[in-house]
């Protein structure tokens, strides 16, 4: 009587439906179940609005991705136990990584991932997707740009932000007609190359800080002149 022969060690396992779907099910429920709990307790035990957060929001999908796939990879001949690890990897995706970006951007939102002084031609829109980097004037030209102070609202920073401009030559001057604005809050930004400028790039910024609760935030713009002859 002859012994049944074995499978072939490289033979690709089957996996069929009735033990497959359940083992999977149970993978990404585990894993969901993980992301909203750790989410939860992270938190309750996180007192500040915006330190630690980011690493909360990162990570599970970080955990449950790569984790996922090596518990798969190791136990690959294994359907049900494969199963299990696609699952999580599945809950890596979903929900953790859609909510972690969720979480993310309302962090953003809040002013947590801190602020910059948008800098955008004078009349034209004002978004961060219009912030120009480089402008180039002749020497003894002026131009006029149109400056706000984005990464915060309002409602999470209210009050005034103290502006002030800077340069890395006297050549240049950045002139501001207002001092103090609003988050949001356009200003006027006139850049001024005076005659007898050398012929180079420069750099010129400008910053709006305010002091909340003891602590200082900041935002800052800054752009290139092109001084041409």
């Amino acid at each position: 009587m002859s012994l049944p022969l074995s499978p072939a060690p490289n033979e690709f396992p089957s996996y069929r439906a009735a033990e497959f779907l359940p083992a999977f099910l149970l993978g990404w429920g585990l894993g969901a179940a993980l992301v909203f709990g750790v989410r939860a307790l992270g938190g309750a035990l996180l007192p500040d609005p915006c330190q630690g957060h980011t690493l909360l929001a990162l990570l599970l999908p970080l955990l449950l991705g790569p984790g996922g796939l090596g518990f798969t990879a190791l136990n690959f001949r294994r359907p049900r136990r494969a199963a299990l690890g696609l699952g999580l990897v599945v809950a890596s995706l979903l929900p953790a990584l859609s909510v972690g970006a969720r979480d993310i951007g309302a962090l953003r939102g809040t002013g947590c991932a801190g602020g910059y002084v948008v800098l955008s031609v004078a009349g034209g829109p004002n978004d961060r997707s219009s912030s120009i980097s480089t402008l180039s004037l002749r020497v003894g030209e002026s131009r006029t740009l149109t400056g706000r102070v984005g990464g915060y609202t309002p409602t999470t920073h209210p009050g005034l932000f103290t502006l002030a401009a800077e340069s890395d030559t006297p050549g240049i001057t950045v002139q501001l007609s207002k001092k103090q604005v609003r988050a949001g809050e356009q200003f006027p930004v006139q850049i001024n190359i005076k005659e007898g400028t050398g012929v180079n790039t420069y750099t010129v910024g400008v910053q709006a800080t305010q002091t909340r609760n003891g602590q200082s935030v900041a935002a800052v713009g800054t752009l290139e002149v092109n001084a041409r002859p």
